[in-house]
């Protein structure tokens, strides 16, 4: 497996190797020894989450706050999906910037999102299977997030205004400047 720095702090490029043959293909998605062994961070997984999605579909800016706060390792089965990522640590020397990375069934790759962090994708393709482990459960009194086209992080989303579909719970959520106050 390679593992390759983002340009925000923490936060990881998981590309496993795949083997191919008349049967078709393999791949480990996760080490926790080689994670922690390449990346020396301490993580374990307690929760698998799978979302299916139509082109489109933008899901997020979404996380969870304080002592419920969740790492997360997404991938995409199926499809194709931008995959955005903000550092929300007011103690780090990326806070305040974001990444975004297009996820494939092709690349194979994934993105390790650590504590702290904002995520959110969009499906580019016709249909996606979205899946991401959690370090942490999932709790509906810890969930915050910040609204997609929030002008100070001007994300690019790489489809137009009139093809997104959003549910009406993620076009009510703050910006960023309410968030970080």
């Amino acid at each position: 497996m390679e593992i390759t720095p983002s340009p925000l702090r923490d936060c990881f490029v998981l590309t496993p190797r795949v083997f191919e043959d008349e049967r078709g293909h393999f791949c480990e998605t996760f080490n926790k020894k080689v994670f922690e062994r390449e990346v020396g961070l301490t993580v374990d997984f307690v929760q698998d989450n799978q979302s299916v999605s139509s082109r489109g579909v933008l899901r997020g800016l979404h996380f969870q706050k304080g002592e419920m706060a969740q790492a997360k390792l997404v991938r995409v089965i199926e499809g194709s999906v931008l995959d955005v990522v903000v550092d929300l640590r007011k103690n780090s020397d990326t806070f305040g910037k974001h990444f975004a990375i297009e996820l494939d069934e092709k690349n194979n790759k994934q993105l390790f999102v650590p504590r702290g962090f904002a995520h959110g994708f969009i499906t580019l393709s016709n249909r996606s299977v979205f899946s991401y482990k959690c370090d942490n459960f999932y709790d509906k009194e810890s969930e915050a997030g910040i609204i997609y086209n929030d002008a100070t992080l001007a994300i690019d989303w790489h489809l137009e205004k009139e093809a997104l579909i959003i549910s009406e719970k993620d076009l009510q959520l703050p910006t960023y400047a309410e968030v970080i106050q």
